[in-house]
């Protein structure tokens, strides 16, 4: 393994604010640090950026540096976080690396087209198989199979008024050189599609969000690429008493209470009709290896109810070490004249979640299935864009990390996806994976990103390969990127 670190400079959002409050009376002339409310500024104009609210992706795809943006049905380059320009119009997309060259390919499954990346150049269609008919609102990159190229599963969606239900797809990657439709069925009426080895087996199991209260899927990967829906099992349908389903749009994966073992939020739209309350958004809790990592169902855990709640994106937005959500709805106003708005949910753990839309100066956003968090100004804090804007996070005094991976593209594919990384702090574990699809058709940058509170001592770092290989890098210094490249051992 070699490993390559440098420190990332703040562009200003390190800032060492500190608020003290002088209690002398009581705790003897002591003082209590007093963290400032993390605020976002709106940068969409002053960096050249024209975006609608529909999904994004965040990649860098030409390997300078700088995450590049895909929305707005084009790919956006990022100069050196100060401005972005556009190279190509894909459509909306989902990034991995599928010909394991480097670079990073992408998927527009608002188009079922691919586009191979020319070195970071441009980006010219490669040739898919004979597709069924299809409409699509998401799908997600993963090596299902094992083979160290990366594959893709496309939602099937709807036309209501037709009544019609179009296929989910698995195309699987002919070792870079083509794609093959493996199967495609039409039970249900996907949104939203993500992926994870959530039970630590060493392979990619896939969530499914599906709408018009039908049940949610988990497909079981066996290790070949051979799924069953274990999602009853398992308990995560996302539904309540009454319900076979709920009308869930988008989930998204994440370790929200610091355990080592990934979580799962499910975001459903939930009317209130003659029927009772619809199923509401849901935290499904990750028991664990001695629970067989079935899921406990905490249901909303503080997200307080909207009707139209739909795609949500995790993030440690803050740096305080716990993952935050962002959390987008479908109308501005909802049943019964209500107001909707896309909500900004503080991570004050044991699964405690409180809004803090307002005091992070995003309250008031319109309607949108946009969300995704990368660090484009390489500050190190996560930033947002929803709502077709770009939102620049002020940062606070917390530490942090980021962790690149980067496969052989042989045992593991190039981009790593599917790799998990944790980093153990005296009071918690924090777990991130690689991922290419999340919440509704977005995507998170493929960079980790940790926040690490106020811990300032070095981390050791835990990375789980695809392949099965574990990796610890010892006493790593915080504050920075560090890019990790996988090397297979001889026998490999």
């Amino acid at each position: 393994m070699t490993v390559n670190q440098r420190s990332v400079g703040r562009a200003s959002a390190l800032w060492g604010f500190t608020m003290g409050c002088l209690l002398a009376p009581l705790l003897l002339g002591a003082t209590i640090a007093v963290q400032p409310a993390v605020v976002f500024i709106d940068r969409t104009g002053a960096v050249g950026l024209n975006l609608n609210p529909e999904a994004a992706c965040w990649v860098d795809f030409d390997n300078d540096g700088w995450v590049d943006l895909c929305a707005a049905e084009a790919v956006w380059k990022n100069h050196a976080g100060q401005r972005f320009t556009t190279v190509a119009t894909t459509g909306a997309v989902v990034a991995a690396d599928f010909d394991n060259d480097g670079f990073a390919d992408l998927f527009s499954w608002s188009h079922l087209r691919l586009y191979r990346n020319n070195a970071g150049k441009n980006f010219v269609e490669f040739k898919l198989p004979p597709l069924p008919k299809c409409v699509s609102r998401g799908a997600c990159w993963g090596d299902f199979n094992g083979d160290g190229f990366v594959d893709l599963y496309v939602g099937g969606y709807e036309d209501w008024e037709a009544g019609v239900t179009y296929p989910d797809m698995m195309l699987l990657n002919v070792r870079g050189e083509a794609f093959r439709l493996a199967w495609s069925e039409t039970r249900y009426r996907a949104r939203g599609v993500t992926a994870c080895d959530f039970d630590r087996d060493g392979d990619l199991d896939i969530y499914v969000s599906n709408y018009r209260l039908q049940p949610n899927l988990l497909w079981l990967n066996d290790g070949t690429g051979k799924f069953q829906d274990a999602a009853a099992d398992y308990n995560v349908v996302a539904t309540s008493p009454g319900f076979a389903g709920g009308h869930s749009i988008g989930a998204c994966w994440g370790d929200f209470d610091n355990d080592g073992n990934i979580d799962l939020f499910a975001g459903n739209f939930a009317h209130v009709d003659r029927r009772g309350d619809q199923p509401k958004s849901r935290f499904l809790r990750n028991r664990g290896r001695q629970k067989n990592y079935t899921f406990e169902d905490l249901g909303p855990c503080g997200v307080f109810y909207q009707e139209s709640y739909a795609s949500p994106a995790a993030g440690d937005y803050d740096n305080d070490g716990d993952l935050d959500l962002f959390l987008t709805t479908v109308y501005a106003i909802a049943s019964f004249n209500r107001k909707n708005f896309p909500v900004l949910f503080r991570n004050d753990g044991g699964f405690v979640f409180t809004d803090a839309t307002a005091a992070a100066n995003l309250a008031g956003l319109p309607p949108t299935s946009q969300a995704a968090w990368a660090d484009y100004d390489n500050d190190g804090d996560l930033d947002l864009v929803t709502a077709g804007k770009l939102f620049e996070n002020q940062g606070s005094d917390n530490r942090w990390l980021k962790v690149r991976l980067h496969g052989d593209g042989r045992v593991v594919n190039r981009s790593a996806i599917g790799a998990q990384v944790r980093i153990k702090l005296p009071d918690k574990t924090l777990t991130r994976q690689v991922e290419a699809g999340t919440g509704e058709g977005n995507q998170n940058d493929l960079t980790l990103h940790f926040g690490l509170g106020q811990h300032t001592d070095p981390v050791d770092v835990e990375i789980f390969w695809t392949n099965g290989t574990v990796q610890t890098l010892r006493r790593v210094e915080t504050n920075r990127l560090i890019a990790v490249r996988f090397q297979p051992s001889p026998k490999e």
